[in-house]
């Protein structure tokens, strides 16, 4: 009995549901509300922050912990120069469109997603594949949301068009969205009017550091410009070596055009990012190995561009020796990422792993994979996978002058023989003056080819070089000679390569919470969240089931017991019924319940209660603490502890 089967899904997901339990039981809310709030600002509540908490906890674990990466904490205030040497200031940005009448602004390629999509549920349903939408809560007539989807049917190959362009609607550039708006009639949604044509829009927030404004700043739209000016100190900290990694959580802050989806969409946001160095000529990874069979549904490229979002099963290890993933290290990640989502209580049906598409790729990237996660709003991505090569070190290293590089002794030296120019410093500075550095580096750059035809015209007694102004300059044999030497390099010098995970943790969160939501079969009204307990804001529910004087030590004893074995339980002593406390709860996922009786003050018994299937076990205090702290560490599951325990009849035994 306490082992039974559930049907989760005997209700259909119910969005309005949903969202009513997250705004009742305080997950989140829009920011400064009874101001009027702003788009695209959410502040979390207790169960919010502390379901954050607890994914953030398990991502150090899981990362941070199992792969020996370095921690570090950087500025959110970034000076101006920093974002313009990385490329934020010049390309950091959306499309957007504005309504030629209102002015509202929309973010053009989410215009032509929401359009098309409502366009193809139009079709369904008058085909009769998809039911009616939803009647409108009245409630939200008022809120700007998606097109409304209209039953109109679609010529076959129209169909064919419009799933075509939203398979590689990504690859898109700003001028190309701009003909599909005009070439399909695709106007703003909330009033019918036209658009204009798409503008870049910077995301970054600006500001200015110190009271004269002098010395402008953005506030950071991602964490990794903070790891990459530390690359020095790192390398330093861990004793010159590479692979490895810093990881940083922390907030990020992007201006986002039109807001609307939710914490999916919004303008300030925690982010966990990895940064894992590698040698450029070695993108292999030494555990790599344990995550070969690791089978990820992959949506590649070329798929996209043949205009389908079929993703195909395969092990990571295939996809990297097929070169459909382009390296070990970026494979690695990929599973390991995969791993940690389905821990925190992803459903693995609704995950992908999508590769950018040659014009979305970010300007540091050489090859890029999202997760993306399935939800209401369709598939969303949660964590981008970024082979950001040696750009971002090398623009750095370049600007400041500050050599971001590794220098690796060699186990065998290399002795190479090349052609040097040795200069007659007295003579060839007194021949050309002002021009002496310019020839000198024309000819100092010279490649082995160059060098060995100067060196074979000088033989034959002089020779002419030109300047990249045209001019030209005779070199004879007492102004430099040109000879072979052997040099020995002991030392490599070399940028590494980056591999970036990086998480979006507000939008894992709210997919998890959509992906743990469902009803109880006898009553659509009873919502449940299954989070597993390695997440869960509370882990156990105490419920004395009296109020009696004799009930409080035991309920001190109990929670004092959860704590000393750290574990974050909630008392509910309210004078409402049992089944509606442990309601309650269920609606904010507590995994488990302990309940006090008459007979726990007689016999020093005590229920389990398992938040899903509501099943109930006994047995002594003491025994039910043990089996309920290892439950939540995730020792035993909950048929182990069915094992363990005793089913639980619902009599109390007392004299």
């Amino acid at each position: 009995m306490a082992n039974i089967q559930v049907n989760k899904t005997a209700h259909p997901f119910d969005k309005a549901r949903f969202e009513a339990l997250l705004n009742r039981r305080f997950f989140y809310a829009p920011a400064f509300e009874i101001y009027g709030g702003v788009a695209g600002l959410y502040d979390y509540g207790p169960p919010g922050s502390s379901l954050q908490s607890n994914i953030i906890a398990e991502w150090r674990k899981h990362f941070i912990v199992e792969e020996h990466m370095l921690e570090v904490d950087t500025t959110i205030m970034t000076p101006a120069p920093v974002f313009e040497t990385s490329g934020h200031v010049a390309r950091f940005a959306d499309w957007m469109v504005k309504d030629l009448k209102t002015g509202e602004v929309l973010r053009a390629d989410h215009l032509v997603k929401n359009v098309l999509e409502a366009r193809l549920a139009g079709d369904k349903e008058a085909r009769g594949l998809a039911g009616a939408p939803p009647k409108e809560d009245d409630k939200k007539k008022k809120k700007k949301d998606k097109a409304k989807p209209t039953a109109v049917k679609l010529p076959d190959e129209v169909v064919v068009e419009y799933e075509t362009i939203l398979a590689q609607l990504d690859n898109y550039s700003g001028p190309e969205l701009g003909e599909l708006c005009r070439k399909y009639n695709i106007r703003n949604p909330d009033t019918d009017n036209e658009v204009s044509e798409p503008q870049q829009f910077n995301l970054m927030f600006a500001s200015s550091i110190g009271p004269t404004g002098q010395h402008p700043g953005f506030l950071r739209p991602e964490t990794a410009q903070g790891h990459f000016l530390n690359f020095s100190r790192l390398l330093e900290f861990n004793n010159g070596r590479i692979p490895f990694a810093s990881a940083q959580i922390g907030r990020s802050f992007r201006n986002e055009i039109s807001p609307r989806a939710g914490l999916l969409r919004v303008r300030e946001f925690t982010m966990a990012e990895i940064e894992h160095y590698v040698d450029p000529e070695d993108k292999r990874h030494e555990r790599f190995s344990e995550v070969r069979d690791v089978e990820l549904d992959l949506l590649d490229r070329h798929t996209q561009a043949a205009g389908s979002t079929k993703v195909t099963r395969m092990k990571i290890g295939d996809a990297v020796d097929k070169g459909i993933v382009a390296n070990e290290t970026l494979g690695y990640f990929l599973a390991r990422i995969n791993q940690f989502l389905i821990k925190i209580g992803i459903n693995p049906t609704r995950l992908r792993f999508r590769q950018h598409m040659a014009n979305e790729m970010a300007h540091y990237a050489t090859d890029c994979w999202d997760a993306e996660i399935q939800n209401s709003y369709g598939w969303t991505e949660c964590v981008g996978c970024a082979d950001r090569a040696a750009y971002d070190l090398s623009v750095h290293s370049a600007k400041t002058g500050h050599p971001l590089v590794v220098r690796q002794a060699l186990k065998e030296p290399i002795i190479t023989e090349k052609l040097v120019a040795e200069f007659n410093k007295k003579t060839f500075g007194k021949t050309f003056g002002k021009d002496t550095a310019m020839l000198q580096n024309l000819i100092g750059g010279m490649d082995e080819a160059l060098l060995a035809k100067l060196q074979g015209e000088l033989a034959q007694g002089s020779t002419t070089v030109t300047s990249s102004d045209g001019r030209e300059f005779k070199l004879t044999p007492d102004l430099l000679t040109i000879e072979k030497k052997t040099f020995k390099q002991s030392i490599r010098e070399f940028t590494p390569n980056v591999i970036e995970p990086s998480f979006g943790l507000g939008r894992i969160l709210y997919a998890l919470l959509e992906h743990s939501f469902w009803s109880r079969e006898q009553d659509v009204e009873r919502g449940v969240l299954s989070l597993p307990a390695v997440v869960a804001p509370t882990k156990v529910l105490i419920v004395p089931l009296s109020a009696k004087p004799e009930f409080a030590p035991l309920v001190r004893e109990v929670s004092a017991k959860l704590r000393k074995a750290g574990i974050f339980s909630r008392v509910d002593d309210s004078n409402t019924s049992i089944g509606k406390r442990y309601a309650r709860n269920d609606e904010l996922g507590t995994p488990y319940g302990l309940t006090l009786d008459f007979a726990s003050t007689q016999k020093g018994t005590m229920t389990l209660r398992e938040r899903d299937t509501t099943g109930q076990l006994i047995g002594q205090i003491d025994e039910v603490i043990a089996t309920v702290t290892e439950l939540v560490n995730g020792t035993i599951d909950w048929a182990e502890a069915c094992r363990r325990l005793p089913a639980y009849d619902g009599v109390q035994d007392v004299e």
